[in-house]
Order: C-alpha cells, then sequence, then structure tokens
C-alpha cells in the first residue's frame, strides 16, 4: 500500500430526475432547500451513499445501514466489539493507549480511515476519536429548484374485518423535477497519513464516487432520477498546494440565468483557474 501522493479535490454534477435527492425528516420529508430557493443535499446523505457504495465494492465498513448490514452485528458496539483486538485494547483499563485503538479501528475498516469516527460506548473505559482526511460539503443545486407533491392513497385494508375497501389518503410524496446538484470535497494528506488513507484507497474513492447512486433506487428515487453527470478530479503532487481548494470550487461557472433547466445539457459549465494543475474529468451524460 502507497502512502497518498498529494492532496486531492474533487467535485461532482449530480442530476436529479422526479427525485426526492435528500427529504427534509423536519419538514414533512421535502426535499431541502435553502432560504434562496436553492435545492440541498447533506453532506451526512452524501456520506452514506458514498459508505454503501464503498461495501459494494468489497470494502469492510463500520457504518453500515441496518437494510444492508453484511454481518450479524445489529450495532456500532457489536461491531466493534467483534473486532477482538480492538475490544481487547478498549477493556485494558491499565494500560490502554487511545492511538492504539485508533490504528486498529482504521486498519480494520476503510470509511473509519476515510471520513473519522467517534468510538465512545457505555461500559468501556476508554472512549476515543478518529478525524478522517475525506471532508464532503452540502450539495447545492446550480438553480433554484421546484417541488411538486402528490397525494397518495391505499386502496386494500390494512386490517382485517371491515366490509368493503377503504380509499384513504395515507401521505403526500415530494419530488424536484429537475434539478442539478454540485457536490465538492477533499482529501487531506497529513490526516490521511495519520489514519493510514492510501492511494489505493483514493483510487477506491474515486471509483465509489463515480458510481454514486448505483444500487440506490427507492420509492423517493426510483431507478435511473439520480445520475453523476459529470465529474472533476485533481490529484495534486503537493501536500499543501499554493491554490486552495476553496479557490479551485470558486473556479467553476456556469449560465446562472437559466430559466427552468430540462438537462445537464443545458448547463454550459467551465472551469478556469490560472496556475492550478488540470483537472481530470470523467463525463457520464
Amino acid at each position: 500500500m502507497s502512502e497518498l501522493k498529494g492532496k486531492i479535490d474533487f467535485t461532482l454534477f449530480v442530476s436529479a430526475t422526479n427525485a426526492n435527492p435528500n427529504g427534509d425528516p423536519l419538514n414533512g420529508n421535502r426535499p431541502r432547500i435553502n432560504l434562496d430557493g436553492y435545492g440541498e443535499i447533506s453532506d451526512v446523505c452524501i456520506k452514506r451513499k458514498i459508505r454503501n457504495r464503498l461495501q459494494d465494492l468489497g470494502q469492510k465498513i463500520f457504518v453500515q445501514s441496518d437494510d444492508r448490514t453484511d454481518d450479524s452485528f445489529k450495532s456500532l458496539k457489536e461491531r466493534a466489539d467483534g473486532c477482538e483486538e480492538l475490544k481487547k485494547q478498549m477493556g485494558n483499563k491499565k494500560d490502554a493507549s487511545r492511538d492504539l485503538c485508533a490504528q486498529i479501528a482504521c486498519r480494520e475498516w476503510i470509511d473509519v480511515r476515510t471520513f473519522g469516527q467517534v468510538f465512545a460506548f457505555k461500559g468501556i473505559p476508554v472512549s476515543f476519536g478518529v478525524r478522517g482526511p475525506v471532508s464532503i460539503h452540502q450539495a447545492v443545486s446550480l438553480s433554484p429548484i421546484d417541488i411538486m407533491s402528490m397525494q397518495i392513497t391505499k386502496s386494500v385494508n390494512s386490517e382485517a374485518g371491515k366490509e368493503g375497501k377503504a380509499s384513504d389518503t395515507m401521505g403526500t410524496k415530494h419530488r424536484v423535477g429537475f434539478a442539478v446538484y454540485k457536490v465538492m470535497g477533499s482529501v487531506n494528506v497529513q490526516l490521511a497519513e495519520k489514519t493510514g488513507f492510501t492511494q489505493e484507497d483514493a483510487e477506491i474513492l474515486k471509483e465509489a464516487l463515480m458510481t454514486l447512486f448505483e444500487n440506490d433506487a427507492s420509492s423517493a428515487r426510483p431507478e435511473g432520477s439520480m445520475e453523476v453527470c459529470r465529474m472533476y478530479w485533481w490529484q495534486h503532487e503537493e501536500k499543501t498546494p499554493a491554490i486552495s481548494s476553496g479557490k479551485i470550487q470558486r473556479g467553476f461557472d456556469w449560465n446562472k440565468d437559466l430559466d427552468h433547466p430540462r438537462s445537464f445539457k443545458d448547463y454550459d459549465i467551465t472551469w478556469n483557474v490560472e496556475g492550478c494543475r488540470e483537472p481530470e474529468i470523467f463525463d457520464f451524460v
């Protein structure tokens, strides 16, 4: 396994067509939207999808969704205890080493050495945290979004013994007609050295990002309704490049006055930052 060559920045443009990219549970599960009318996808939602893709790619994941577990563990504590080396070290009251615990956890699970994790469980004498090298911004749409809602009904009885079929309203579904979201992230070399995040891990992360919505279909996001349209990937040679991540991300421009876009190709997206190395660009649409 080789050390990370240099800092990495990346940007994805993802489209949503008649889908709910990320519902807000505090607002009736409506698609997230900011005060200016632009759609949002939380960083937590994006990290969840990345973890799912890493899991599909055969990597060991610590924070697994309940409906996607590939082991017999029903909680994070059980999964941590399932690593005998980590369990032994965390249970050592006299000579427990937080640094050693962190090293074991990072070696065992790719999402821990990627995003970091807090290990704090009841009844365990040692608690520790890992700060991961990969940071993800919340995604924001390129244009203001329109949210459409529809009432859904049931046509069967929920319980036996009732005469006739009930046809009752059972809720509301919300969706975005069409939107393109910008996802931003980076990989910090100094933190990667601490967690053991390698160049090979970076390549796996790259593949996970390019296939972010595979095996992610649901009622809110039907198959094909969410797509990665384009990805930009900067692999710098330096640990701390002269061009900051903020300047790289501000280098994007597009036709912001576009009225009711209907496809990704409606946007004329360009990037230019003087003095910065050119990115790898992957087009999928």
